[in-house]
């Protein structure tokens, strides 16, 4: 079995002495893992960084195997680690890329936006909101995807302001009734009619991450390296309100 192709790097651990597994995420495959011989040297291992766009070559006897990359260096992305914030987004992205999708299972768009999401970071651009919009398609791709396009009790699209934290679909002041106590809020920075900034729309998204991806998809706890980005964001937008 044969693939080749361009992917970015996903996460890399040691095996052996001299060699790493690596997983990547392309367009046309999905995650792939293999093993790259001599890839924990010095001079490997920068190629290697998550991030990193790279030309490769896997081959095993069986598709069932592991397999073995053949690597060349496409494009580094230094940005991701010039600072804590960078880092975090590089790391929760690729923590739950990697939780989520099953090995070659392609999502072409959802590459699309996670290159394009790397590459804001990578660049320094404000990317917050980015990653916000990133995680609500991570939803959608996964078959969990919020409707917030207009009431699910009265069909309007104006006066928005709840999600229902079972359908995931927005529901209106007016057609909330009795039961706004037990919606979810949906933030201006969503649509909704009240306000509500980053953190505020990644709680609501950390909702269904956790209770439609995590409980009843993978059912296992969501990476901590969402919670510890959350955090950097939420308070960054606390010092500057």
């Amino acid at each position: 079995m044969e693939w080749q192709g361009e992917a970015s790097v996903m996460t890399q651990r040691r095996h052996g002495e001299n060699a790493v597994i690596l997983t990547v995420l392309s367009r046309d495959a999905g995650l792939v893992s293999g093993l790259v011989p001599g890839g924990a040297s010095s001079k490997r291992a920068a190629m290697l960084q998550p991030g990193n766009r790279l030309s490769l070559r896997w081959r095993a006897r069986i598709e069932e195997h592991l397999g073995t990359f053949t690597v060349e260096p496409l494009r580094a992305r230094p940005g991701l680690m010039d600072s804590a914030d960078a880092l975090a987004g590089t790391n929760a992205v690729t923590s739950l890329l990697t939780y989520a999708l099953p090995e070659r299972d392609p999502h072409p768009a959802l590459a699309d936006a996670t290159e394009a999401l790397l590459d804001r970071i990578d660049a320094g651009q404000g990317w917050a909101e980015s990653y916000l919009r990133w995680e609500m398609q991570l939803l959608d791709e996964l078959g969990f995807g919020l409707d917030l396009s207009s009431c699910a009790v009265t069909g309007a699209r104006q006066g928005l302001a709840y999600v229902s934290p079972r359908s995931g679909r927005a529901v209106s002041a007016a057609g909330a009734g009795d039961w706004a106590p037990r919606l979810l809020p949906l933030p201006a920075l969503l649509g909704g009619c009240g306000n509500g900034g980053i953190a505020d729309a990644l709680r609501l998204t950390g909702h269904f991450l956790q209770t439609r991806l995590a409980e009843f998809h993978a059912g296992k706890p969501l990476p901590p390296a969402r919670a510890r980005l959350v955090a950097r964001l939420t308070a960054s937008e606390v010092s500057h309100s």
